[in-house]
């Protein structure tokens, strides 16, 4: 009770933070009139007036509102965009080394570029970090503008560049790159054995875009470089053909925790495969003759029960290319380590590569604890804000909307079963189409999109998918579009129809759609409770909606949890957030009856919620 009256009394802790940053918002806003009477020659001679202060020891918070300034006004210039206060404060706590929550759409992006050039007048370099190779060629082209306007060099690391290429990029004094190049970059130089070899400089300063993503979700992920061994590809082959034969009763699969081992029937029936073919040594499968056996057999069977292709992995060009679990992007190069890709190789029937060994690995979380100061922005860090705090020593802020939040963020609805969570999407579907209002469905694979397009979209033959990038049959405003995780992370859907026999053209969509989006919003489900890490915070079709003049340009965030289950949809008139996981691992199965007393509200809410809890992996 106490606590309650001293924050009406005084706010909270993270809103009292808040107001010590407004005296250096108002001293940067009253910068703002002088700066912008100076020329462009006398704007960027500013950059070399504050690096030759930082050379003679004037410390970079003592730069902090004229560079502030500075860069607000060179945006403006060559963006046309200017930083917002709640933005400068966005930027003040990046300074500090702090993790910024701002709401998706409140241009994290642009908020990036006041820390990136203060810290880049030291001259020991500034990472930027994103989740995809797309993200990082885009920022540094579009907020590259502001840098070299303020005659900073900008430097981008990307897949298939050569050690010159990644050497004249971390030189440069802002650099863009994802976390997985970052990272196989400083396992690369540790490998070499000459200092001029390397290709990075130093860790000194890093700002991580969706850094819930990358620092906590996939902190524990290794990266690997490896090397061949001895080739083994036949066995593999040989082993590879036992495999179908087993049985349900032959194996236990443990999905939770990536698993599959053999039963004692298994032992038994793999035993005399292999001594009727001359491969078993000794009288028993696990006697210390057979451990190079016993691995293949482990291999293949992971292969084959645990890994499913167009999921896990994807077979092209005679290569299985691997699937990134969190982003959803193929990862051209990399390959699992201990024989298990050479057991995928295998399964699919195509050209076996040499076995790999391990020659050096980190994880996220270890690289960048390196940094001497490490900062943060994403929409959903509160969460796991005493994570941050226990690993990595970052302090969450909660960054004000620019302007009142106009969105409504309903409770999760949680469902027994599969089944009755496909019947609410479908009702919503059908209620989305009477009314003519677009509907993107969010999916962890393409089968499952498949599996709900069917029954939303009645006679739509399976040969024609409707995931971003294809073409619907139907008309444009009651089609609904059933997108994978996976396959809608980059780019936004491009619908196309056709009326009395004839394809609408784009001039004829575009004003199809605005008209659309303004009767009825933009609705986004996820069933499955997908969420996107990095580039994923926008859904497919986000871009479009705030593109939109007359659109209110708040989001549809979706409260998701870990648990195996479906997520809740938003009939929100507006989309231009994917996933918000505030209630994550908030709900469990066997909470069902404290989630409806809590969910009272939600009833007399005008948007419909659907989840689902269930044993099965969705």
């Amino acid at each position: 009770m106490i606590g309650v009256i001293a924050r009406k009394l005084f706010g909270s802790s993270n809103e009292r933070r808040i107001k010590s940053y407004l005296p250096r918002v108002a001293a940067i806003n009253a910068l703002e009139k002088e700066l912008e009477g100076l020329s462009d020659e006398a704007l960027r001679a500013r950059t070399d007036a504050f690096k030759q202060q930082v050379a003679a020891g004037t410390s970079l918070d003592d730069l902090l509102v004229a560079a502030f300034a500075t860069c607000r006004e060179a945006a403006k210039r060559t963006l046309g965009q200017r930083h917002f206060d709640v933005q400068l404060i966005g930027g003040m706590i990046l300074h500090e080394g702090r993790i910024s929550e701002m709401k998706t759409g409140e241009g994290k992006t642009l908020v990036a570029t006041l820390p990136v050039y203060l810290n880049a007048l030291a001259g020991r370099g500034v990472h930027v970090v994103t989740v995809n190779d797309y993200l990082a060629k885009r920022d540094a082209e579009w907020m590259g503008q502001i840098y070299n306007f303020l005659g900073l060099k900008v430097g981008v690391i990307v897949h298939g560049l050569d050690d010159d290429q990644r050497r004249q990029a971390y030189d440069a004094d802002v650099t863009y790159g994802t976390n997985n190049e970052l990272s196989f970059d400083y396992l690369r130089d540790n490998m070499k054995y000459r200092l001029e070899d390397m290709v990075q400089r130093g860790h000194i300063y890093a700002i991580v875009d969706e850094v819930d993503s990358i620092l906590v979700d996939e902190a524990r992920t290794p990266l690997i470089i490896s090397g061949p061994l001895d080739d083994r590809s036949e066995f593999y082959n040989t082993i590879d053909a036992y495999i179908p034969k087993l049985e349900k009763a032959d194996y236990e699969v443990d999905e939770k925790q990536r698993t599959v081992t053999l039963t004692e029937v298994g032992m038994e029936k793999m035993e005399q495969t292999l001594r009727s073919n001359g491969l078993l040594k000794g009288q028993s499968l696990y006697d210390v003759e057979n451990v190079s056996t016993v691995h293949h057999v482990n291999q293949a069977l992971r292969a084959h029960k645990l890994f499913h292709r167009d999921k896990d992995y994807i077979v092209r060009n005679g290569e299985v290319v691997i699937i990134d679990e969190f982003t959803g992007r193929m990862m051209p190069g990399r390959r699992y380590s201990e024989g298990l890709h050479q057991a995928l190789e295998a399964k699919e029937r195509q050209p076996i590569q040499p076995e790999n060994q391990t020659l050096a690995s980190i994880t996220f979380q270890n690289y960048f604890r390196m940094y001497e100061k490490l900062a943060g922005m994403t929409g959903t860090a509160m969460t796991e804000a005493d994570e941050f705090i226990d690993i990595y020593n970052l302090e969450v802020i909660e960054v004000p909307t620019n302007m009142a939040m106009v969105r409504v963020d309903d409770d999760d609805e949680v469902y027994r079963t599969a089944a009755e969570k496909y019947r609410s999407i479908l009702a919503l579907i059908d209620d989305c189409k009477a009314r003519g209002q677009p509907v993107l469905v969010g999916t962890t694979s393409i089968e499952k999109s498949e599996q709900l397009a069917e029954p939303a979209c009645p006679g739509r033959s399976r040969s024609r998918p409707t995931w971003p990038g294809a073409a619907p049959t139907s008309s444009l405003a009651a089609t609904p579009t059933c997108a994978s995780a996976r396959s809608s992370r980059t780019s936004a859907p491009r619908p196309r129809s056709t009326r009395g026999g004839r394809r609408i053209s784009a001039p004829r969509w575009r004003g199809s759609r605005t008209r659309h989006l303004r009767l009825a919003g933009f609705t986004c489900s996820a069933p499955s409770g997908t969420r996107a890490g990095g580039s994923t915070t926008s859904c497919a079709g986000a871009p479009a909606v705030r593109a939109t003049p007359g659109i209110p340009s708040s989001s549809c965030r979706w409260k998701t949890t870990s648990c195996a289950s479906s997520g809740p949809t938003s009939s929100t008139p507006c989309c231009s957030g994917w996933a918000s996981r505030r209630t994550r691992r908030s709900c469990i199965p066997g909470s069902t009856r404290r989630w409806r007393r809590r969910s009272r509200r939600w009833r007399r809410a005008t948007s419909t919620s659907a989840r689902t809890c269930s044993s099965s992996t969705m």
